[in-house]
Protein backbone atom coordinates (compact mmCIF):
# COMPACT_ATOMS: atom_id res chain seq x y z
CA UNK A 1 0.00 0.00 0.00
CA UNK A 2 0.90 3.35 -0.42
CA UNK A 3 2.33 6.16 2.27
CA UNK A 4 0.38 8.55 -0.24
CA UNK A 5 -2.70 8.58 1.27
CA UNK A 6 -2.59 12.42 2.60
CA UNK A 7 -2.15 12.54 -1.26
CA UNK A 8 -5.59 10.84 -1.72
CA UNK A 9 -7.35 12.20 0.88
CA UNK A 10 -6.49 15.92 0.05
CA UNK A 11 -7.29 15.39 -3.49
CA UNK A 12 -9.37 12.48 -4.56
CA UNK A 13 -10.12 13.63 -8.34
CA UNK A 14 -6.47 14.36 -9.09
CA UNK A 15 -5.59 11.20 -11.85
CA UNK A 16 -2.67 9.76 -9.76
CA UNK A 17 -4.76 10.10 -5.94
CA UNK A 18 -7.64 7.81 -8.04
CA UNK A 19 -5.35 5.53 -9.54
CA UNK A 20 -3.27 4.95 -6.04
CA UNK A 21 -6.89 4.18 -4.71
CA UNK A 22 -8.12 1.71 -6.78
CA UNK A 23 -4.17 -0.05 -6.96
CA UNK A 24 -4.44 -0.21 -3.26
CA UNK A 25 -8.28 -1.38 -3.53
CA UNK A 26 -6.89 -4.06 -5.71
CA UNK A 27 -3.60 -5.11 -3.94
CA UNK A 28 -6.06 -5.18 -0.56
CA UNK A 29 -8.19 -7.70 -2.83
CA UNK A 30 -5.37 -9.96 -3.57
CA UNK A 31 -4.20 -9.95 -0.05
CA UNK A 32 -7.57 -10.71 1.30
CA UNK A 33 -7.60 -13.99 -1.19
CA UNK A 34 -4.32 -15.12 -0.59
CA UNK A 35 -5.01 -17.02 2.73
CA UNK A 36 -7.94 -18.45 0.65
CA UNK A 37 -5.88 -19.96 -1.80
CA UNK A 38 -3.19 -21.48 0.41
CA UNK A 39 -6.34 -23.33 2.28
CA UNK A 40 -8.10 -24.36 -0.94
CA UNK A 41 -4.74 -26.08 -2.64
CA UNK A 42 -4.06 -27.30 0.68
CA UNK A 43 -7.28 -28.88 1.31
CA UNK A 44 -7.13 -30.14 -2.15
CA UNK A 45 -3.74 -31.98 -1.35
CA UNK A 46 -5.20 -33.45 1.61
CA UNK A 47 -8.28 -35.19 0.12
CA UNK A 48 -6.28 -36.10 -3.21
CA UNK A 49 -3.67 -37.84 -0.60
CA UNK A 50 -6.22 -39.45 1.12
CA UNK A 51 -7.88 -40.66 -1.88
CA UNK A 52 -4.59 -42.31 -3.33
CA UNK A 53 -4.03 -43.86 -0.06
CA UNK A 54 -7.76 -45.31 0.00
CA UNK A 55 -7.77 -46.36 -3.76
CA UNK A 56 -3.35 -48.21 -2.97
CA UNK A 57 -5.22 -50.11 0.15
CA UNK A 58 -8.28 -51.48 -1.82
CA UNK A 59 -6.31 -52.31 -4.35
CA UNK A 60 -3.77 -53.89 -1.83
CA UNK A 61 -6.88 -55.65 0.21
CA UNK A 62 -8.51 -56.89 -3.06
CA UNK A 63 -5.33 -58.86 -3.91
CA UNK A 64 -4.91 -60.45 -1.06
CA UNK A 65 -8.33 -61.50 -0.65
CA UNK A 66 -7.97 -63.04 -4.17
CA UNK A 67 -4.70 -64.84 -3.26
CA UNK A 68 -5.91 -66.66 -0.96
CA UNK A 69 -9.16 -67.68 -1.92
CA UNK A 70 -7.25 -68.41 -5.41
CA UNK A 71 -4.58 -70.45 -3.15
CA UNK A 72 -1.72 -68.57 -4.69
CA UNK A 73 1.25 -68.48 -2.19
CA UNK A 74 2.52 -65.29 -1.09
CA UNK A 75 5.29 -65.54 0.61
CA UNK A 76 8.39 -64.33 -1.24
CA UNK A 77 12.25 -64.99 -0.71
CA UNK A 78 14.33 -63.09 1.83
CA UNK A 79 16.41 -61.54 -0.82
CA UNK A 80 13.56 -60.17 -2.77
CA UNK A 81 11.57 -58.71 0.56
CA UNK A 82 15.48 -57.16 1.00
CA UNK A 83 15.19 -55.43 -2.14
CA UNK A 84 11.67 -54.26 -1.67
CA UNK A 85 12.19 -52.73 1.70
CA UNK A 86 15.54 -51.12 0.42
CA UNK A 87 14.12 -49.94 -2.70
CA UNK A 88 11.56 -48.44 -0.36
CA UNK A 89 13.78 -46.81 1.80
CA UNK A 90 15.77 -44.96 -0.87
CA UNK A 91 12.59 -44.30 -2.46
CA UNK A 92 11.54 -42.68 1.10
CA UNK A 93 15.43 -40.81 1.05
CA UNK A 94 14.77 -39.81 -2.56
CA UNK A 95 11.81 -37.80 -1.47
CA UNK A 96 12.92 -36.10 1.41
CA UNK A 97 16.06 -35.13 -0.53
CA UNK A 98 13.53 -33.67 -3.21
CA UNK A 99 11.19 -31.65 -0.18
CA UNK A 100 14.10 -30.41 0.77
CA UNK A 101 15.67 -29.12 -2.61
CA UNK A 102 12.26 -28.17 -3.56
CA UNK A 103 11.89 -26.26 0.50
CA UNK A 104 14.69 -24.48 -0.50
CA UNK A 105 13.95 -23.28 -4.06
CA UNK A 106 10.89 -21.68 -2.68
CA UNK A 107 12.75 -20.05 0.17
CA UNK A 108 15.83 -18.80 -2.56
CA UNK A 109 12.82 -17.12 -4.72
CA UNK A 110 11.07 -15.43 -1.62
CA UNK A 111 14.34 -13.66 -0.82
CA UNK A 112 15.02 -12.95 -4.52
CA UNK A 113 11.53 -11.50 -4.75
CA UNK A 114 12.50 -9.66 -1.29
CA UNK A 115 15.69 -8.39 -2.59
CA UNK A 116 13.91 -7.01 -5.87
CA UNK A 117 11.18 -5.27 -4.00
CA UNK A 118 13.95 -3.73 -1.83
CA UNK A 119 15.85 -2.64 -5.24
CA UNK A 120 12.59 -1.46 -6.64
CA UNK A 121 12.14 1.02 -3.51
CA UNK A 122 15.79 2.17 -3.82
CA UNK A 123 15.84 2.28 -7.47
CA UNK A 124 12.31 4.72 -7.13
CA UNK A 125 14.04 6.91 -4.28
CA UNK A 126 17.18 7.49 -6.40
CA UNK A 127 14.74 8.19 -9.34
CA UNK A 128 13.08 10.78 -7.16
CA UNK A 129 16.31 12.45 -5.84
CA UNK A 130 17.55 12.65 -9.94
CA UNK A 131 13.96 14.57 -10.72
CA UNK A 132 14.27 16.75 -7.77
CA UNK A 133 17.76 17.21 -8.87
CA UNK A 134 16.47 18.26 -12.12
CA UNK A 135 13.40 20.54 -10.98
CA UNK A 136 16.05 22.43 -8.44
CA UNK A 137 18.27 23.03 -11.34
CA UNK A 138 15.53 24.29 -13.74
CA UNK A 139 13.26 26.16 -11.75
CA UNK A 140 14.25 30.06 -11.65
CA UNK A 141 14.94 31.17 -7.98
CA UNK A 142 12.66 34.38 -6.80
CA UNK A 143 14.37 36.44 -4.76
Amino acid sequence: MSNETTTTTRNPKDVFSVYQQNVDKLFNGIRQSVPQYHQSITNVQQEYLQAYENIVDSTITLQKEYAKKAGIATNIPEATLKVIHDTTEEFVKAASIQNQVVLATIDATQQNIKTFNDNAKSFADLNRNILQSWISAFTTKNN
